[in-house]
């Protein structure tokens, strides 16, 4: 409905904004220049201006409209001053049935506070927006940075910032409406996590400025979260130093220590600390043989060099103690050198090496505990066996201490026991000295020993496992492994291991090679597509990357040419990934069943299922249309007894018998409803319930055919149809009442004329909603996609419908119109 082609190009070449406004005075087109000015979305851009303006554009615009409607001239338009500084003047002209409005821009006054510069050049995030309707009206690009999309509004914008800003439930905080001049700005702080998912700490302050009767938000919004990260550093760093036996100071050439330590010296009786800073320790307690390193310490931290130094003091009351001490210089924020210097008490280090020498002693305990079978083997031959070594030979230590290794294994040269032990791992075959045969792996260690002074021998220690059980484990394997290589060979189901890199067969049964057409010699090292065919072998391919990449099992189905058929494949698709350790390669697993019968089966009984719905969908269309009726019929009859009810009844009579035609179509029907025959059953309702003609007109040729009503929007629009016809007839005083049906190509409109005149100062707008007439169709119609317009042409009310998706569809049967 944008009016002739030629009139929208000639305002496509004006430079100035123009806009072609409805009878509610709501944008319906803009030229490049106005979309320029508004926004992309230019009528939603026109309603937000028209807000922020308030109503002394609105009171022009009334009076503009009514001044030209009855010949005179209209009034000026009030100066409008935008957000960036330009004023706009208005000028509205007829075109009917719509009005045109003409916009000139002009440059922002040089004495004006530049607002746009300031916001772009102030770092932090900050925006003004008016505090009456919420309208954005300027923000710089460090706020834009906090929140994904191009808000036009505050309540677009995520809850939490709303609440940062002030904003709740489409008003300003009443703390902050309260503001009076003298007081400071509102502060507010949350937790905000930023479109790249980072938590920031943001603080705002928040100030309401009143000019001329006009309310604007102004906030400026600052990121507290490294000072949040430094006040939760600061207290671990004072919990480490409540709980660990470190000392730390930080030290400043220009102003010396500046803070001790949490806990002074490490060392401390009781409640008493010996030393309260390092500071403390001084010459006096230092060891004599540590001086040198305790003065390169001190050496250390006057040029602000890093050092780690060692040293021994003697203290009074704990006696010899060992420190630690490491100085790490820095660079404050400002420029500024400063060391922070940790003091370590290393004491507890040397108490820990007499405590290792004491555990070496009881190494053997626990070498006796493990399963692992373990013998010492000395110079002068075996000296000591563990529990499970003995166990193993099923011998005492005594009854072989002091012999070689070798009598412990069969006579064989090259026996692991009887060759020279080695790093490698061996595996051999041992009898016991029961008489018990079984297999060991192990390893044989040596190590060299002091026997004493200048005299050194060799130790071997030879650790062995019973792996007996393991054999028979392995030798089960195998015979199971052979079991279900033949039970996959024979089985119905097509299976195929493919290399995880190359997705070359590496592997397949018979199945797989019959529903390749090929042998199995001939199918090793084949690609997807040898096997299900040239067309599938991309999406194979595709498929199992997927498999590769999610590590669980993917399905999908393949349609395989077989003959002059198609058979369907179900394929399950698996990555084998470390399966038989870390030197086995990647594979992939591919199993696949022939399902074309059992998926012909299924299609079958969900047609049949279609099929008995939709019979039953039709007769209960049929049975509710008979019963409206029914109830239309039983209300004639009461309005015929009680004449004092029959005009409201016969106005529900016309409303339940609009709902019966749009069950009585959809009987026949499959889909949604042709919006031509629904408008012809309401037309013909009417004129049968009101006794009178309608003249009726239809435009669109073949696109009368292809708009239809959903099925949830039948009903509620062949109700608005009733109303606005029966409307026209109540309001025409027998005169002729006109009813067109146009249809294009981006949706349908119904306009209806019937001679009369609308009240002084009617606004569709103000009509509440009800349960009949206009009260009923502002109630039934959808809010975005039905438009409904009600002005005076002339002698003549028109009641103008608009209808775009989704309130109309194409129908599924006609191929849509392209433009």
């Amino acid at each position: 409905m944008f009016g002739p082609p030629a009139s929208a190009a000639l305002l496509d070449l004006v430079g100035d904004p123009v806009l072609t406004l409805r009878a509610d005075l709501s944008a319906l087109r803009a030229n490049p220049a106005a979309r320029e000015w508004l926004g992309a979305d230019a009528a939603e851009g026109w309603r937000l201006l028209r807000q922020a303006a308030g109503t002394r554009l609105e009171s022009w615009l009334r009076e503009a409209c009514h001044a030209i409607d009855a010949g005179r001239a209209p009034p000026s338009a009030p100066p409008l001053k935008l957000a960036d500084g330009q004023r706009a003047t208005l000028h509205l002209l007829r075109d009917r049935p719509n009005w045109l409005l003409h916009a000139h821009l002009s440059a922002a006054d040089p004495s004006e506070p530049p607002l746009a510069e300031w916001l772009a050049l102030l770092p932090l995030p900050a925006l003004l927006a008016d505090a009456a309707s919420g309208s954005l009206l300027r923000h710089n690009a460090a706020f834009a940075a906090l929140y994904a999309g191009t808000p036009r509004h505050l309540n677009d914008l995520p809850d939490l910032l709303q609440a940062l800003l002030g904003w709740h439930r489409g008003m300003p905080l009443p703390a902050l409406t309260a503001q009076r001049p003298q007081d400071g700005p509102l502060i507010t702080e949350a937790e905000f996590v930023d479109p790249q998912g980072q938590q920031r700490w943001l603080q705002a302050r928040l100030r309401l400025w009143r000019h001329n009767g006009r309310a604007l938000l102004l906030a400026v919004l600052e990121d507290h979260s490294t000072l949040h990260e430094r006040d939760l550093a600061h207290q671990q760093l004072d919990a480490l130093m409540d709980t660990a036996a470190v000392g730390l100071a930080t030290f400043q050439p220009e102003a010396g220590w500046l803070k001790a330590h949490r806990k002074g010296s490490p060392f401390k009786t009781g409640a008493k600390q010996a030393v309260n800073s390092l500071q403390g320790i001084n010459r006096d307690i230092v060891e004599p043989s540590s001086l040198p390193e305790f003065e390169r310490l001190q050496r250390a931290l006057k040029k602000g060099d890093a050092v780690e130094v060692r040293y021994a003091v003697r203290h009074p009351e704990l006696g010899r103690r060992w420190l630690l001490t490491r100085v790490a210089p820095g660079l404050l924020a400002g420029g500024r050198r400063s060391t922070s210097v940790v003091t370590l008490d290393v004491t507890a280090q040397a108490q820990a090496e007499n405590a290792l020498l004491l555990r070496a002693e009881s190494e053997r305990a626990v070498l006796d505990s493990v399963l692992v079978g373990i013998v010492t083997v000395g110079p002068e031959g075996i000296e000591w066996m563990n529990r499970s070594a003995r166990r193993m030979f099923g011998c005492e230590l005594e009854d072989v201490l002091g012999q070689p290794m070798g009598v412990l294994a069969p006579e064989d040269d090259e026996h692991a026991f009887h060759a020279e032990p080695g790093s490698d791992v061996f595996e051999c075959r041992l009898r016991g000295r029961d008489g018990r045969e079984f297999w060991v792996i192990g390893n044989a260690v040596q190590t060299p020993r002091e026997d004493g002074p200048g005299v050194t021998s060799w130790q071997t220690t030879y650790a062995l496992l019973d792996i007996d059980r393991r054999r028979q484990a392995e030798a089960q394997s195998r015979l199971a492994q052979a079991s279900l290589a033949r039970i996959i060979e024979g089985a119905p189901l097509a299976i195929t291991l493919h290399e995880a890199q190359s997705l070359r067969i590496v592997k397949l049964n018979h199945a797989a090679a019959t529903l390749a057409g090929r042998p199995e010699a001939a199918m090793l090292g084949g690609t997807p597509a040898q096997l299900f065919g040239d067309e599938q072998g991309a999406q194979v391919v595709a498929d199992m990357r997927e498999a590769l990449e999610s590590q669980t099992v993917v399905q999908r189905e393949y349609h395989v040419p077989a003959g002059g058929s198609t058979r369907i494949w179900d394929a399950r698709l698996l990555h084998l990934a470390g399966v038989g350790g870390d030197d086995t390669p990647e594979l992939l697993l591919l199993v696949a069943s022939d399902v074309t019968e059992q998926r012909a089966a299924e299609q079958a009984r969900l047609q049949a299922a279609i099929s008995q719905r939709e019979l039953l969908v039709r007769e209960v269309h049929h049975r509710i249309k008979n019963n409206l009726q029914g109830v239309a019929g039983l209300l004639q009859q009461i309005a015929a007894r009680r004449p004092e009810v029959a005009g409201v009844l016969k106005e529900a009579v016309g409303q339940v018998q609009a709902i019966a035609q749009v069950y009585g179509l959809q009987v026949g029907a499959a889909g949604p409803l042709v919006l031509k025959r629904v408008f012809d059953a309401i037309v013909g309702s009417v004129q049968r319930m009101q006794g009178r003609v309608l003249t009726t007109t239809a435009e669109g040729g073949a696109l009368l055919n292809d708009w239809c009503l959903p099925e949830a929007e039948a009903i509620p629009i062949a109700l608005s149809l009733n109303e606005l016809l029966g409307n026209a007839l109540k309001h025409s005083n027998e005169a002729q009442v006109r009813c067109q049906l146009i249809c294009d190509t981006t949706g349908v409109t119904v306009e209806i004329a019937n001679p009369g005149h609308l009240p002084q100062g009617f606004l569709l707008q103000n009509v509440r909603s009800g349960v009949s007439g206009l009260g009923l169709v502002r109630a039934l119609l959808p809010r975005r996609s039905a438009i409904l317009s009600l002005e005076q042409q002339g002698e003549d009310v028109v009641c103008r419908l608009e209808l775009i998706p989704p309130s109309v569809v194409h129908n599924p049967a006609t191929k849509p119109s392209s433009g």
